[in-house]
């Protein structure tokens, strides 16, 4: 399951999403650090059918969590080699153009 947040302006959506078991989590590397806030991600809980969905849709995504970026990059969205690392819990933005 996944936890996310749409968000529309204008004729864009991006799509916030993670896997559910970090949500809550603060996640830092050096002096960056990265809240996996329930504000942020935590709008609804979906299975991985509307994950998909909602991936295939969205303009642009953010997306944190070892099963959310295998999803994406098995359906062709974003890839691997643009995969970062922070506290060892990998995270992905794709703009798609």
């Amino acid at each position: 399951m996944f936890s996310v947040r749409v968000i529309n302006h204008k004729d864009t959506s991006m799509l916030n999403i993670c896997d559910t078991g970090l949500l809550g989590k603060t996640l830092n590397r050096g002096s960056f650090t990265l809240k996996i806030s329930e504000k942020y991600y935590g709008e609804k809980v979906v299975e991985k059918e509307e994950a998909e969905s909602l991936l295939k849709e969205s303009d642009n995504i953010n997306m944190v969590g070892k099963e959310i970026i295998s999803l994406s990059t098995d359906i062709g969205i974003g890839s691997q080699e643009g995969v970062k690392e922070i506290d060892g819990i990998p995270f992905l933005i794709v703009f798609k153009m």
